[in-house]
C-alpha cells in the first residue's frame, strides 16, 4: 500500500510542476508569460527530480505506467503490481491537474483562446501527422527507458566503497537531465508526453472540469501519447535485456 501512495503522491507532484510551467508560460498574464520553451523543459525536468526524490525510497519512483510496463517486461517488476501503480499514476496525475488549474484559474479565466488552455493539461502536435506523431512518442519513451536502465545499472566509486545509483536523489538527477534533453530535441514534435500518466490523467481533468471556454478534449490524438509510450517502453526493455 505505501508504494501505491507515493506512487500517487510522486506522480501529482510531477503533473503539479509540469502542467504549473505550462500555464506559467503560455496562459495570459502570468508572470511568465511567453518565456519560452526552455523554461517549459526546465520546468518538467525538476518536476521530475523532486517527485522522484520523494518516490523513490518508497515506491522506485515510477511516476509512469511506460516505465512500469517496461520494468515488468524486463523481469524486474512483479506483474501483480502493475494495475496498482497504473491507477495510482492515473489518480496522482488527475489531482496534480487539478492544483494547477486551481493555482491558475484566474489566468485560465482571462485567456480566450480554448487550444492553449488545453496545451497546459495535455500534449498535441505541432504538425498533425499520426504516424510520424506516434514515432515521436515511441522515440521519446525508448530513450527515456533505454538509458534509465543504464542509470540504474550505475554505481558511484568512492573511499568509502561502492553506492550504487538507483533511483533515489542521486540517481534522480541523471533522470532529469535526461527528461530535459529529450525535451529540447524530440520534444518540439509532438510536446514529449513520454508518459501515459501525463497526458491521460490531466486530458481527463480537462474534460470534466469546469473550465470557462475550454474547447475540445482532443480524443482523437490521445491515443497516441497512452499507446506510443508503452510500445517505446517495452522496446527499451526488450533492448536493454539483451545487453545489460
Amino acid at each position: 500500500m505505501e508504494a501505491y501512495i507515493f506512487e500517487f503522491i510522486g506522480t501529482a507532484i510531477l503533473l503539479l510542476m509540469g502542467t504549473a510551467v505550462v500555464a506559467n508560460v503560455v496562459l495570459k498574464d502570468t508572470k511568465g508569460h511567453n518565456s519560452g520553451w526552455i523554461v517549459i523543459t526546465t520546468g518538467w525536468a525538476l518536476g521530475v527530480y523532486i517527485a522522484v526524490v520523494v518516490a523513490g525510497p518508497y515506491s522506485g519512483a515510477h511516476l509512469n505506467p511506460a516505465v512500469t510496463v517496461s520494468l515488468a517486461v524486463m523481469g524486474s517488476f512483479d506483474w501483480a503490481l502493475v494495475p496498482g501503480y497504473i491507477i495510482a499514476q492515473m489518480s496522482g496525475a488527475f489531482i496534480g491537474a487539478f492544483l494547477c488549474w486551481l493555482n491558475y484559474k484566474d489566468h485560465f479565466d482571462r485567456t480566450e483562446d480554448s487550444g492553449t488552455k488545453l496545451a497546459v493539461f495535455s500534449t498535441g502536435p505541432a504538425i498533425r501527422n499520426t504516424p510520424i506523431n506516434f514515432i515521436g512518442e515511441v522515440t521519446g519513451t525508448f530513450i527515456l527507458l533505454f538509458v534509465i536502465y543504464f542509470i540504474t545499472g550505475a554505481e558511484i566509486q568512492s573511499s568509502d566503497g561502492v553506492t550504487p545509483v538507483g533511483l533515489g536523489s542521486v540517481g534522480a538527477i541523471p533522470v532529469a537531465f535526461l527528461v530535459w534533453v529529450i525535451g529540447l530535441s524530440l520534444g518540439g514534435t509532438t510536446g514529449y508526453a513520454i508518459n501515459p500518466a501525463r497526458d491521460l490523467g490531466p486530458r481527463i481533468f480537462h474534460a470534466i472540469a469546469p473550465i470557462k471556454s475550454k474547447g475540445s478534449s482532443d480524443w482523437g490524438y490521445a491515443w497516441i501519447p497512452v499507446i506510443g509510450p508503452i510500445i517505446g517502453g517495452v522496446l527499451a526493455a526488450l533492448a536493454a535485456s539483451v545487453l545489460l
